[in-house]
């Protein structure tokens, strides 16, 4: 049976809300199941191996489906959207037989509020803990030397711990972090690090006299001139995930927020 996007969001449908699995037909490929989500929803995150849960499964990576499942799964994949877990592979009936699944949890993270943020905040840890991600740096050994040498000048250290640690994906699915910064805008003295699928850019006003720590962020919007803000970049990302009066705000989508992984699936 070919499974088509389609396909995929009437079986989640199918799924009672806010928890619940459904057991799919025995000539469902697993293994595309979980594509099709891959394609929709970044890289999984393994919950379950041969009959075997991850022993460090938690709240932040998953455990919720599990509880779903019932301790029946074999073979588990998870993601993370907004405020759900959605995870497939393959789990046992009532019957034990083995059968593919489809499987959706609620998500819950404990957001910090942008209001008790103090002058010597650090944002990066703010973001780990806004988007509840788990995993360990995801590139530890960049070559900032070669990346700094290509571009021209030093970069941010905020902005390095970022791709070190998230490495290469979206927040929520829509501001892509570029692992390396590039420019078309050198005339107006603009570093590009991240983008959004409408085409704004986000950007650095190069400035050679000051520590590029103390560089502002500056969007670049599609169709108007760019627009700057007096704040770092991990700064200005947890901003707009959590301010729903930023003029570039994420939070009037989501409530809960994460980090779409686009490394390739284990």
């Amino acid at each position: 049976m070919e499974l088509t996007q389609s396909m995929l969001d009437d079986l989640l449908d199918q799924i009672a809300a806010p928890s619940g699995c459904l057991h799919l037909s025995l000539d469902t490929d697993p293994q595309t199941l979980v594509d099709r989500l891959a394609d929709r929803y970044g890289a999984p995150r393994t919950l379950v191996l041969e009959g075997f849960a991850d022993p460090t499964v938690d709240e932040s990576r998953g455990a919720a489906l599990l509880a779903v499942l019932a301790g029946r799964g074999e073979t588990v994949r998870a993601w993370a959207y907004g405020g759900q877990w959605i995870g497939a592979g393959t789990a046992r009936d009532a019957h034990g037989i083995a059968r593919p699944v489809l499987a959706a949890a609620p998500r819950r993270v404990q957001v910090p509020t942008m209001e008790v943020a103090g002058q010597d905040e650090d944002w990066v840890e703010r973001l780990i803990a806004i988007t509840a991600w788990p995993s360990p740096p995801q590139r530890p050994d960049v070559d900032w030397a070669r990346i700094e040498a290509g571009v021209g000048t030093r970069l941010p250290r905020d902005y390095k711990r970022i791709v070190e640690m998230f490495g290469k994906g979206a927040f929520d699915g829509y501001l892509t972090l570029n692992q390396e910064p590039w420019t078309s805008l050198r005339e107006d003295g603009l570093l590009i690090w991240a983008g959004t699928e409408h085409e704004d850019l986000y950007c650095w006003q190069i400035d050679d006299s000051i520590d590029p720590d103390r560089w502002s962020v500056a969007v670049q919007p599609c169709d108007d001139d760019f627009v700057p803000f007096d704040c770092s970049a991990a700064e200005f990302i947890c901003r707009i995930l959590l301010d729903p009066h930023h003029p570039f705000t994420m939070a009037r989508y989501f409530d809960t927020h994460w980090f779409m992984n686009y490394r390739e699936i284990e």
